[in-house]
Parts: C-alpha cells; sequence; structure tokens
C-alpha cells in the first residue's frame, strides 16, 4: 500500500497545470493552511464529491493503557473528523 505525500501532489499539480515546483508547494500550502485554520476557528470545511472535516470536542473518560491495563484517565480534547460523503464513499467503495 502506498502513501501519497505533499510532493506526489506537487507533481501531480506541475504536470496537470504547467505551475513550476515552487509554485505547486505554495499552493499546497495555502489550501492546508486555509482548512487549518477554519477549523481551529471551528468552521466546518466542506468539499463536493469528498466529505466534510469538523473538529468534535471529546470529553474527558477512563480508559487504560492497552500495554500493561492500568486504568488511567483520557483528557478532554479537540480532534478532526472526517465523513466523507456519499458519492466518495461509492466511488471507494467500487475502486475507481
Amino acid at each position: 500500500m502506498a502513501t501519497v505525500t505533499r510532493n506526489d501532489f506537487a507533481n501531480r499539480l506541475r504536470e496537470r497545470f504547467g505551475l513550476t515546483t515552487a509554485d505547486a508547494y505554495k499552493l499546497i500550502d495555502v489550501i492546508f493552511d486555509e482548512i487549518g485554520e477554519s477549523l481551529v476557528n471551528g468552521e466546518e470545511v466542506k468539499f463536493a464529491g469528498l466529505g466534510s472535516f469538523k473538529i468534535l470536542n471529546k470529553s474527558a473518560r477512563m480508559g487504560r493503557n492497552p500495554k500493561t491495563g492500568v486504568p488511567a484517565v483520557i483528557s478532554a480534547r479537540r480532534v478532526v473528523s472526517f465523513r466523507p460523503s456519499a458519492e466518495f464513499r461509492e466511488r471507494v467503495a467500487n475502486g475507481e
């Protein structure tokens, strides 16, 4: 199983749109910075045909260390959640 990296995205942008390497990296940085900033500000980020990202507030809860089995408190935290669109789920299921 391969991992798609920032470099892979930059190469695809260069090939498709004829961007320079520097411009491709700048574009990627701007997109991800905007997504991150929106999430930090509590906004939901939606991409038609892909899905949506939002922040969930998780309450503190009891858990355990899986290695030792010792009970431990899992602190309250904010996490990013991604919910794929129906179209995206269908494309993945069909291997497209």
